[in-house]
This record gives structure tokens, sequence and C-alpha cells, in this order.
């Protein structure tokens, strides 16, 4: 089974694909859909909906893991980034894809077993899992937030 894992953005949108096989995990790809600053919005929602739409066409995952919008404070970031996830879900949607949601603390627990874990406990417990070189350390956090949505998926799976 392909999962892929979307860690939502507006100018940066993490994307992994992961294949589940048996009791173990491996990470197929891995990359961060970039919409360019000076691009319209409309534009920069194509552009990240075309760029998950390549994904999607080129690794035809069975499932998408996305993580759940959580902001406090910048209501006019949230806005963007919630119009980036409508995008998403309409890829998955017209992929006919089954879409599981989590939030952050689901995510973190999932892997470190604690609900407030910090990003560079993540990255690690994403590296472990996976087996990840040093290699993997250079990918961005997004690159890195995707992967453990989709690991958060393979763990609701054995539950």
């Amino acid at each position: 089974m392909l999962i892929l894992g979307i860690d939502p953005g507006y100018e940066r949108m993490g994307c992994a694909v992961l294949e589940k096989s048996g009791g173990a995990e491996k990470l197929i790809y891995s990359t961060c859909v970039i919409s360019k600053r000076t691009d319209s919005h409309e534009k920069r929602l194509l552009c990240l909906a075309d760029g998950l739409e390549k994904i999607i066409r080129e690794y035809k995952p069975d499932k998408m893991a996305i993580e759940k919008l959580f902001f406090s404070v910048n209501q006019k970031t949230a806005i963007k980034v919630a119009e980036a996830r409508g995008a998403t879900l309409l890829m998955a949607a017209k992929h006919d894809l089954e879409v599981i949601e989590f939030t952050p603390l689901e995510v973190k627990m999932a892997l470190t077993g604690y609900g407030r874990a910090e990003k560079e406990q993540v990255k690690k417990m994403v590296m472990a899992i996976l087996k990840m070189d040093a290699g993997g350390a250079k990918k961005l956090d997004d690159e890195i937030d995707a992967i453990a949505v989709a690991l958060a998926y393979r763990s609701k799976l054995k539950s």
C-alpha cells in the first residue's frame, strides 16, 4: 500500500510517498511543492495543486494522510494555508483517494508517544523508523512533517 503524506502549506507543501509492505515502511519519495511569492494568490494555489497532482499521477498512492490545521495567532496565514489545504483535498477527491486527517498532537503521539514532542524529536523518530542516513537530516521540515503524517497513518493501521 502506498500512503501519500501531506503537510499543508501555502508557500511550501510537504509531500511524502511511503510504502507499507508487511510490517515495514519504506520512503519512496519526498519533496516540497513550492509556490512563488511573486505569483498571484490563484496561481500559487494552482501551482500547489498541479505539483501534488503530478505526484499522485506518478506514484498512484492508495491513501492520503494530511495534517489538520492548527493556528492560534496569524489568521491571514491560516486562511491561505486552509485554502491550500482545500486544493489538496480537491486533488484527493479528483483521484479518488481516501483521506485521513491527523492533528499535530496525534502525529507526535504516534511517532514519539508524547503529544507535545519537539520537532527535533519527531525528526529523529522519522529517521530511526525509516533507517535514514545523514542525508535524511537535510530534508526540509515540511518534508519531514509529511513523512511523519504518513507514518502516523501507518500507526493507525496497527491499532
